[in-house]
């Protein structure tokens, strides 16, 4: 008998949803067992969000600052599993503060220690960096990561800018002002997650993970847009030096840290809607004499290796 454990956590739904898709093949399966368990923070993250909200937990999603989550049941923790598979979501380009708060507990070097894993993300586009960031809090857990898939919203950046915030603050997935596409991943994707499952069961069931990644892969798994990758890398330069100076700042003025959480709110519309489109052009232009290097990124990015 295969034990899988499934872990994650959603505010939304979505990753939920995804998630149980996905491991359909593996519950039918008469030599699997799964359990799935979402992880919960001892302070829960309320959603929707209000903006003063949203805003405060962004230098400590960043920087990846552990709170305190409800520890993991007994009855999860006293199992050793053959797989784990993670759920995580994206915050200001780091995994959400419970999922980092559990990598870096003591539960998840009891739970995840010489154990194969598998990464699932559900996020609207920028999840390159971030998934760098769980490779390395993975390895620090002693676990071995054998595969990713990441779940995105494939409407263009900043169409899928304008309809998150919506469903972010209104709390509904649906179409803002009626013609805008839905957010977040596509109901098709979704509903197809099981084939990755189907593909994830042949693997665990032959004790063999070598070449799981190169079957996801092929199978849509992992699909990346080189420019993303620039917009990802430029995000997270300017995200370290704001998260920095408003989280030192807020240690001696939570006053002070507010004032300058709205200066930022103010800074990264620009971002959004000047700065971004100006790194697309910049990126056009130097896409031939990069060629070589754009495609060695994406395949190291596809892959699960770490640099």
């Amino acid at each position: 008998m295969k034990n899988i454990l499934v872990l994650y956590y959603s505010q939304s739904g979505q990753l939920g949803e995804i998630l149980t898709n996905l491991i359909q093949p593996l519950r039918k399966c008469g030599n699997c067992k799964v359990t799935s368990h979402q992880i919960q923070p001892e302070n829960e993250y309320k959603f929707p969000w209000n903006k003063k909200d949203f805003l405060q937990v962004f230098p400590e999603s960043y920087l990846q600052v552990p709170k305190p989550n409800k520890p993991l049941p007994e009855s999860v923790k006293n199992v050793k599993y053959d797989l784990v598979i993670l759920g995580y979501t994206v915050w200001y380009l780091s995994p959400s503060i419970p999922i980092n708060s559990f990598l870096k507990s003591e539960d998840a070097k009891i739970v995840l220690k010489n154990t194969p894993v598998i990464t699932v993300n559900g996020s609207r586009n920028m999840w390159i960096l971030t998934q760098e960031k769980v490779k390395k809090l993975l390895k620090d857990s002693e676990s071995k990561l054998v595969g990713n898939i990441a779940f995105v919203d494939r409407n263009w950046n900043h169409i899928s800018v304008i309809t998150i915030v919506h469903w972010l603050m209104k709390g509904k997935k649906t179409r803002y002002l009626g013609i805008f596409p839905k957010p977040g991943v596509s109901d098709k994707d979704i509903n197809e997650a099981d084939k990755f499952g189907v593909i994830i069961k042949k693997h665990l069931l032959n004790k063999n993970f070598n070449q799981l990644q190169k079957e996801l892969i092929k199978e849509g798994a992992v699909n990346i847009k080189p420019f993303l990758i620039w917009s990802d890398r430029s995000g997270n330069h300017i995200f370290s030096k704001w998260s920095t100076f408003i989280y030192k700042i807020g240690q001696k003025s939570p006053k002070k840290r507010m004032k300058l959480l709205s200066i930022f709110e103010y800074y990264l519309q620009f971002a959004i809607w000047v700065f971004v489109p100006i790194v697309f052009i910049i990126f056009l232009l130097t896409y031939l004499p990069f060629y070589a290097r754009i495609k060695n990124d994406i395949k190291y990015y596809q892959s699960i290796r770490l640099r």
